[in-house]
């Protein structure tokens, strides 16, 4: 069998990343399964779990990640794509993971890397959002009031560009919004658009994260779903919606204020988004150098 782990964990030093991993992971979720227990929903943190689909207990889970073995490992011998050495080491076999799900990592890949290469766009001041009510004829996204009303909101969004980037936002635009935008964007045209200052971009590190699955290592995949997390509230505070209702001030895009605020944001994720897309990108060179 060939050498699957470049660095080999003992007992006591996995033991105790996992012990850490759990404990940061139920600190982030204690929200979600507090309020799924009172049948409670809050409209900002639970699109984490509603969209992206990663439950409580799957974030929980920790994974050493790609290229690391673990002594004595008896809870991962029988996972997915873990294989156990003659030596008693236990490690992802990146091959087999590889060979099953090569093609997603490929793409992974690219996307990540032409998102990196490219300079940041900050002069969207997160109008998709509005993009996503303007004229609507039917319920809203979210449970809550628009801050402007209806007209208000249609007037702003007449009075601004749309020159949203991202596909999974502009999918979700009104039929009138959408020939407003700069850019007809397609799936196929994902790997071309995207750009690092996009703030769905950026949250969507998180989702690039639990799709790589057991290869990425769970500190990193605990980084993508914090700052995945702060970005949405930016993203909501920045939305049509009133969101006083959960103690938070509106960043008012539609005045010069709001726009400067905004893309003050934007800068700053940029800044904590790269890190944590080099390191995906890592991951995935490692999975894919054993194809």
């Amino acid at each position: 069998m060939p050498t699957l782990a470049a660095a080999v964990l003992s007992p006591a030093a996995w033991r105790e990343q996992s012990r850490a991993h759990e404990e940061r992971a139920d600190a982030l979720t204690a929200g979600r399964r507090e309020r799924a227990a009172r049948g409670e929903r809050h409209a900002i943190e639970d699109f984490l779990f509603e969209y992206f689909g990663l439950k409580p207990g799957q974030i929980r889970r920790w994974h050493p990640g790609v290229g690391v073995g673990l002594q004595a490992a008896d809870a991962h011998t029988c996972a997915r794509w873990y294989v156990t050495s003659p030596d008693g080491t236990t490690a992802l076999d990146a091959a087999t993971f590889a060979a099953d799900r090569g093609e997603a990592v490929v793409h992974i890949r690219r996307l990540l890397a032409a998102t990196a290469g490219r300079k940041p766009l900050l002069g969207c001041f997160g109008m998709h959002e509005w993009a996503m009510v303007y004229r609507a004829d039917s319920d809203l996204r979210h449970p809550l009031p628009l801050r402007l009303g209806q007209d208000g909101t249609d007037a702003a969004v007449e009075a601004n560009p749309l020159v949203c980037t991202h596909i999974d936002a502009f999918r979700f635009f009104t039929a009138p919004a959408v020939p407003r935008n700069a850019h007809q964007l397609t799936r196929d045209t994902q790997v071309a658009m995207e750009q690092p200052g996009c703030l769905h971009a950026t949250m969507d590190l998180y989702k690039w994260a639990y799709k790589l699955g057991p290869a990425v290592p769970g500190n990193l995949l605990l980084d993508c779903f914090e700052l995945a997390r702060d970005v949405r509230y930016v993203d909501m505070q920045a939305s049509p919606y009133d969101v006083s209702s959960y103690g938070l001030e509106p960043i008012a895009v539609e005045t010069p204020e709001g726009k400067s605020e905004y893309a003050a944001r934007q800068r700053e994720f940029t800044r904590r988004a790269a890190p944590l897309r080099e390191r995906l990108i890592e991951v995935c060179d490692a999975i894919l150098a054993r194809r």
